[in-house]
């Protein structure tokens, strides 16, 4: 009983990280596991990472027209 519980506060800083990721737009996979080889480290550097669904993606040209727009 002792190890299960072991494991479970063992594994709090890498779905933190994950968590956070997929809130910051990015994968929780990638995170979760490079969290594995550098617990803290990886939280700080999530902390410091733009928000992916902040921006929007890239602003189109004057001339190009979007995929809804009738032209």
């Amino acid at each position: 009983m002792p190890e299960l519980l072991l494991i479970c506060v063992l594994l709090i800083p890498q779905t933190v990280a994950g968590i956070l990721a997929k809130s910051m737009g990015r994968n929780f996979f990638f995170w979760f596991f490079i969290s594995f080889l550098i617990p803290i480290i990886s939280l700080i550097v999530l902390l410091f990472l733009d928000d992916k669904g902040e921006s929007g993606g890239y602003e189109l040209a004057d001339h190009v027209s979007k995929k809804d727009d009738p032209a």
